[in-house]
């Protein structure tokens, strides 16, 4: 998602990303040593010592936001699917004098969800925590355009944008929505993370209908890396990601699931509605259903079934999970 995100922002003519870490600060690390050169951007990383919030990491990043230019910059949460409309957002925030700019998206029932209430313009009046009355049905969608002049209204400390920033901005007349078209996701649930992968699919085109009479057959909605190996006789999709360097049995079903790189999954295995962690290897004539989500290097036995299982990294399973459960 992030290198889908640093595309996007490549495309806008962003020249330099900076991501603001914490958790695991190692991966994104790694993450920039493979990936800056094959993007062809410059990746930076500012690292917090504790929680900042999400308006905290711009104060402590300011001096790589501001470089005295009065140019605009990106702010993105690495959370968030959709196309990026960064060019038209950016177009559209200058085009206003904006300080800043947030992307609202259209939801179906608005009273789950903080509103943001605009006028005709585009001009935020104010914001709405989860409205009893109609007020709106467009939401903050997690990417913002924001001029440097907000920097010196966040302290260096943690702090909320969406609570204590961008109101004040609002109230000085300087705060604007663009509308996103298309899709949106938040992907922080197994649930919307595997929603958000069949918007992306559609979004992608991607669509297949290879029906082979002893190969693998993709029915609709299939992302494979071309260093995953698939078996005779399997049946792929809809909405499947295959990661780099997988290795799929022959007779493997895979339906509405991510299969994260180097995967083994043994022959006859079938996998539905369920995310499967790097280097895992599941057993032949093993099931996986109803959001199961295993980690890193998890290792199961042949012929078990596994029902809304939560699985911990580097564990080894030797018995079915046919109740939802979390296996530490």
């Amino acid at each position: 998602m992030i290198v889908w995100q640093i595309e996007a922002l490549k495309a806008a003519g962003c020249t330099e990303v900076i991501l603001a870490i914490n958790y695991r600060p190692e991966v994104m690390y790694n993450f920039i040593n493979e990936w800056q050169e094959k993007l062809g951007i410059k990746i930076t990383c500012s690292q917090e010592s504790e929680p900042m919030g999400t308006a905290g990491p711009l104060a402590l990043a300011r001096s790589l936001l501001d470089d005295g230019s009065g140019r605009p910059f990106f702010v993105l949460n690495s959370d968030v699917i959709c196309d990026y409309p960064l060019k038209e957002m950016l177009d559209f925030h200058l085009a206003r004098n904006a300080e800043a700019t947030i992307l609202v998206t259209k939801v179906d029932d608005p009273t789950k969800y903080g509103v943001v209430v605009m006028d005709e313009y585009g001009q935020v009046q104010r914001f709405v925590e989860k409205p009893k009355e109609f007020v709106g049905d467009k939401i903050n969608a997690g990417i913002y355009v924001c001029s440097p002049e907000m920097l010196q209204r966040i302290s260096l400390r943690p702090t909320s944008i969406e609570r204590e920033v961008f109101p004040h901005v609002a109230a000085d007349s300087r705060l604007y929505s663009f509308t996103l078209q298309g899709y949106w996701m938040d992907v922080g649930q197994p649930k919307d993370y595997l929603k958000g992968l069949m918007l992306h699919l559609d979004s992608m085109c991607i669509s297949k209908r290879h029906l082979l009479a002893s190969g693998p057959s993709f029915v609709k909605n299939v992302l494979v890396d071309e260093t995953a190996t698939i078996g005779q006789g399997c049946l792929i999709g809809p909405d499947v990601s295959i990661g780099a360097g997988c290795v799929i049995e022959d007779g493997v079903r895979l339906s509405n699931c991510v299969i994260m790189k180097g995967v083994h999954i043994k022959k006859h295995s079938k996998i539905d509605m369920c995310i499967v962690g790097w280097q895992s290897k599941i057993g032949a004539w093993s099931r996986l259903e109803n959001y199961c989500v295993f980690g890193e290097d998890v290792q199961c036995k042949d012929e078990l079934y596994f029902n809304g299982a939560i699985v911990l990294p580097h564990k080894e399973i030797k018995d079915s999970v046919p109740t939802p459960a979390i296996i530490l």
